[in-house]
């Protein structure tokens, strides 16, 4: 069953058409976090690229399942030796457990509950299914053991259990980061004990040795799984066998996305188990890379203590394409709370009441659907929006129809009531005179006291009604 819906495909490097290989469901798998801290606004932007999907698929009425792993047992800290990156024996989640003194599956759950949280504050729509990584290590179990058994894994001078790279030929069609090209100390996968056949093989599984804290007995000993074997086996349990679709950010296209395919295709005997892999862009914060040690780490609860609306968040991403690198900024979060305030403002005056001319209202709306099917063009239907906001041709009536229809794809919540900002005692009084001045005729006055109250931050409209008037950022 094809769909409408079009998006770039990252394996191909072109513009594919969705489908659903049951002809009944599209099936969707997108990698979810690691949960041992807050999920910044850049982890976010990857996890609306989900929702924007299963909105326009909804919106035909085209049925979604969509899955997203937690993965709760930690990543293995990374640090640089002699110019390569190594990994310590001591994963993520286990060292923030060991600072704060309580166990690592509490701290799991907390940032787990957390990210729920931060999903909703921001209208994403969750996914069907939410595996934990804790809760199906006998998935992986299973898989492992799959592999060995076809020759595409071994277990290593460590005791660990490797993939063997050189098992799957067409290794490298994601990211173009061929076998033969790699050197050792590539990305997360580096050890230097010759524990391994060959430096790019990946651990599937590993020995615990020393580690107490989240681990397994196997048939190989107690131990943990490694990055990537979690998604392999919960896309494939969960849906069937085939992922319609798989999504993430474009930070795990290389390694682990590539390292999943060749583990995936490699439990169906090389049939392709993903038909599009589509991944969301960087996101920049004020012209950097978002990271602690920059110190320019956004979290949504730092916009709410702004007093800034979550959805502004939303607004900013969806005026920026899912695949273009975005530099976000205060400034741009600021006029997108104005932006969001000044519609919601929009809807309460807008008349229900007059007649619509439903044939407008469902051109404009369908092009703006088609500008969703069109690789998720979210720019463009943020600019047709500003367009109908101020076209005088058409009705009150027939904007806010347009503006609540497809508020169902930018689940900005527009028809919720714009918030009642407070104002100071100079600015109640500048108000009262220019509407008295208005009143009086008296317009060279008027435009003095709107250009006193701009200055002020307050930006002032001239309605039917009256005198409107709200906050700018």
């Amino acid at each position: 069953m094809k769909t409408l819906l079009r998006l770039y495909d990252t394996k191909s490097r072109e513009v594919q058409t969705i489908s659903s290989a049951d002809g009944k469901t599209v099936k969707i798998y997108c990698c979810g976090p690691t949960v041992y801290r807050d999920a910044h606004v850049g982890n976010l932007r990857t996890f609306l690229l989900s929702d924007l999907i299963v909105r326009t698929l909804s919106f035909r009425k085209i049925p979604v399942y969509l899955v997203q792993n937690i993965t709760d047992v930690g990543h293995m800290n990374e640090n640089f030796v002699d110019g390569n990156l190594v990994e310590s024996s001591e994963d993520k989640m286990v060292a923030e457990a060991s600072k704060r003194q309580v166990s690592a599956l509490a701290i799991a759950r907390e940032f787990e509950n957390k990210f729920h949280e931060d999903l909703a504050l921001l209208n994403i729509t969750p996914a069907d299914l939410y595996p934990r990584a804790s809760e199906t290590i006998d998935l992986m179990v299973t898989a492992i053991s799959k592999l060995i058994a076809s020759g595409n894994a071994y277990q290593g001078r460590d005791e660990s259990i490797y993939f063997a790279a050189n098992s799957f030929a067409d290794y490298g069609a994601i990211s173009g980061n061929r076998l033969d090209a790699l050197k050792p100390g590539h990305r997360y996968e580096y050890v230097d004990d010759g524990a391994k056949r060959f430096h790019a093989d990946w651990a599937l599984w590993k020995r615990a040795h020393n580690r107490t804290e989240m681990v397994w007995q196997t048939p190989w000993g107690e131990g943990f799984p490694g990055w990537h074997i979690e998604c392999s086996a919960m896309s494939l349990e969960y849906l069937q066998g085939h992922v319609d679709l798989h999504l993430g950010g474009i930070d795990l296209r290389f390694p682990h996305h590539e390292n999943e395919r060749a583990q995936s295709n490699s439990l169906l005997a090389d049939e392709e188990a993903v038909d599009h892999w589509v991944h969301g862009e960087h996101l920049l914060f004020e012209g950097r890379k978002m990271s602690k040690s920059s110190g320019n780490v956004v979290l949504v609860k730092d916009l709410i203590t702004r007093g800034i609306d979550p959805l502004a968040l939303r607004l900013c991403f969806l005026e920026n394409r899912y695949r273009s690198q975005m530099d976000l900024t205060w400034e741009a979060i600021n006029a997108a709370h104005s932006v969001i305030q000044r519609w919601r403002a929009r809807m309460s005056e807008w008349s229900e009441s007059q007649s619509l001319d439903q044939e407008v209202i469902d051109r404009e709306v369908e092009g703006m659907v088609a500008d969703f099917e069109n690789d998720l063009d979210t720019p463009k239907v943020i600019q047709r929006l500003r367009a109908i906001e101020k076209d005088p041709e058409l009705t009150s009536g027939c904007k806010r129809e347009i503006f609540a229809r497809i508020d169902n794809l930018l689940g900005l919540e527009l028809e919720r009531e714009a918030v009642q900002v407070e104002i100071s005692p100079e600015v109640s009084e500048l108000l009262a005179l220019r509407e008295q001045a208005r009143a009086q005729k008296n317009y060279a006055l008027s435009d003095q006291l709107r250009d006193k109250l701009l200055l002020l931050k307050i930006e002032i409209r001239d309605t039917a009604e009256g005198q409107k008037w709200e906050r700018i950022y």
